[in-house]
């Protein structure tokens, strides 16, 4: 395992830092085969798994996308994938506990799941958190009417990723309200090494200044995301983060 590790991270990740322990549950990454644009086949989503493990977390909620007519997945296919990669971790002897839900893009099919009462993915039992996730450069005329329609419907929604939305930059005051109106907030942890942008950093350090991050996520899809992680555990911010009241250790 060691040997391995310092192929895809370097000599200094023959011990893995234990700070990711503390979290517990990963709940927002791609790691299930063939859904979406995550892991394609089975030994992928094994090898993605055998890393997570690694990096210390004990389970993992699994969330693929389910996207209009780009990623139409259902829960009974995700719960089909969810079996057939339980049954392959534990021939691997990989000891994490597996589960699913899904990330839900903002977009008129989700609202009408939402107002005709289709079965949502969720998470976390009956506190039944939604992840749902917008454009990242178009704002969304409806994201308050889709946060009070699923709070009416009796979930708590969790919004994916918001430093990643460009149409929110420079409006700090907007994440601010979002949550204020019902919405948690969820945050990348690659975020904070600029994986996706200096912007993404910046609203995410922000965000982690003014205790704004109600859960962490991996959002991890391959192995590129798996490398930068082990970054994330030399951030100066990822000790602050992991300071606040997050909700993953509940999961």
């Amino acid at each position: 395992m060691a040997s391995f590790f310092q192929k895809l991270f370097g000599r200094s990740a023959a011990v893995v830092p234990a700070t990711l322990a503390s979290l517990g549950t990963d709940m927002h990454s791609h790691l299930l085969p063939g859904l979406d644009d995550g892991a394609e086949t089975l030994e992928q989503s094994v090898e993605l798994l055998r890393l997570m493990q690694g990096l210390g977390y004990r389970k993992l909620v699994m969330t693929p996308h389910i996207m209009g007519d780009f990623y139409r997945n259902t829960p009974e296919g995700v719960r089909g994938a969810l079996a057939s990669l339980r049954q392959a971790a534990a021939a691997a002897g990989i000891a994490v506990e597996l589960d699913c839900a899904a990330e839900y893009y903002l977009d008129e099919f989700f609202m009408r799941r939402l107002e005709t009462r289709d079965e949502l993915l969720s998470f976390g039992g009956d506190k039944r958190y939604l992840l749902f996730e917008t454009s990242y450069i178009n704002e969304p005329f409806n994201l308050q009417e889709a946060v009070f329609g699923l709070k009416s419907a009796g979930y708590q929604p969790v919004l994916a990723h918001p430093e990643r939305y460009t149409y929110l930059y420079g409006r700090f005051g907007e994440l601010e309200k979002i949550r204020e109106n019902g919405a948690l907030l969820q945050l990348n942890l690659n975020s904070l090494v600029g994986y996706y942008s200096s912007g993404a950093k910046r609203v995410a350090e922000k965000l982690i200044d003014a205790g704004l991050v109600d859960f962490v996520g991996t959002d991890a899809h391959n192995l590129k995301h798996m490398s930068a992680l082990n970054r994330v555990l030399e951030s100066e911010y990822l000790p602050k983060l992991l300071r606040l009241p997050l909700r993953n250790a509940e999961l």
